[in-house]
């Protein structure tokens, strides 16, 4: 198979698709590789890099999109992207469809089978592929929490840490996945007095020994959440509905209940916010702020560590993008019904229900789909 790599051209994205030690794997399974000229530039990986390994270098995505059957990408494809997809290709990468019934409509009218890392499941219905980035977006978020309370960027003017003599700022974090967990880690990290809110009890018991007992996990009801607000300084939202749009966890009448200056930070922003009155962001322009309140709301956040991120995701991936490579999409689908539960468009047809349901497309099952 020819599997093509584009330069992504998301705003403020620098992540690459593919490492040389995945174009090493694609190549020793007698593949051909394209990449896009300068795509790993943003990761720190040279052209040259990828063809010691095996890789072609081809001008522009127009190029890659005309050569190739499979393409692999990180975020989205953006409309320009779109428009270049036949019903001969297969796309792999991060669709986060549910929020998104333009792009749907897009993919569906393209005709090509559409995969996305974040639906895809392991034979214990995590999420392998969206885990890497979920870890490196919860050790962001605070970070990026605890920078926008300075207030020369608008927050309260709080340390997250304290210091002796001075209270520690008190972080809450709504939902205790991946993204919820990594989060805690780095907060208790940074000394702050951290509150983890989940709705699995079972959950909640791991958190508090993951966590040594240094968190409080706390159940996730509306009750309990509104009534922590008033005290906290930095809320993470960290809610994920596995392919579907997230729902909202604190709504506007609620921000008047938080301090001037507190910081909400969203990282289900990609599956349309956890936060009623969030909006997507970019790096170059992140925060916004409505009724007091400073919202940091970046739609790739793990963009912004491009040399970690590219290669957590590859060695994630690559398992995956090899097995459709030497397979087809269609046969990789039923060899692992994990992958099957990432097939989310094919041949115009939406095949993931919980995307159907939240675009009000017919749905349809993948591999009859596929078939």
């Amino acid at each position: 198979m020819k599997v093509g790599v584009p330069t992504e051209i998301k705003t403020d994205e620098y992540r690459v698709a593919l490492t040389p030690a995945g174009v090493r794997e694609l190549v020793e399974h007698g593949h051909e590789v394209f990449i896009q000229a300068g795509a790993g530039e943003g990761s720190a990986i040279s052209d040259t890099e990828y063809t010691s390994q095996g890789a072609k270098i081809l001008p522009d995505a127009a190029a890659v999109f005309a050569e190739v059957d499979m393409i692999v990408k990180v975020k989205e494809p953006q409309a320009v992207e779109v428009a270049m997809l036949e019903p001969r290709h297969t796309l792999f990468t991060y669709l986060h469809l549910a929020p998104d019934p333009e792009l749907t409509q897009g993919l569906v009218d393209s005709g090509a089978t559409c995969v996305a890392y974040e639906t895809v499941e392991d034979i214990r219905g995590r999420l392998p592929l969206l885990a890497p980035m979920s870890e490196v977006a919860g050790k962001i978020a605070t970070q990026a929490g605890a920078f926008m309370l300075e207030k020369p960027l608008g927050g309260r003017g709080i340390l997250l840490g304290g210091v002796p003599g001075v209270a520690a700022a008190k972080v809450m974090i709504i939902g205790g996945g991946v993204v919820g967990m990594n989060a805690a880690f780095i907060a208790l990290g940074m000394e702050a007095t951290v509150y983890v809110y989940d709705r699995n009890i079972d959950r909640l018991r791991e958190l508090d020994i993951a966590f040594g007992g240094r968190a409080d996990t706390c159940y996730a009801s509306t009750l309990d959440i509104e009534q922590r607000l008033p005290e906290v300084d930095l809320v993470i939202g960290a809610v994920l509905v596995h392919g579907a749009k997230a729902p909202y966890v604190i709504r506007r009448e609620q921000l008047g209940l938080m301090k001037k200056g507190a910081v909400l930070v969203d990282v289900s922003i990609d599956q349309g916010g956890c936060f009623e009155t969030s909006r997507a962001t970019t790096h170059s322009d992140p925060t916004y702020e409505v009724d007091g309140v400073l919202h940091y709301c970046v739609a790739n956040m793990p963009g912004a560590v491009p040399v970690t991120s590219t290669r957590a995701l590859t060695n994630a991936t690559m398992p995956y993008i090899v097995h459709v490579a030497d397979s087809g999409a269609a046969q990789a689908a039923r060899e692992n019904p994990g992958l099957a539960k990432g097939v989310n468009v094919v041949g115009g047809k939406v095949t993931y229900a919980p995307v159907a349901e939240a675009t009000g497309l017919p749905y349809y099952d993948a591999l009859e789909a596929l078939a």
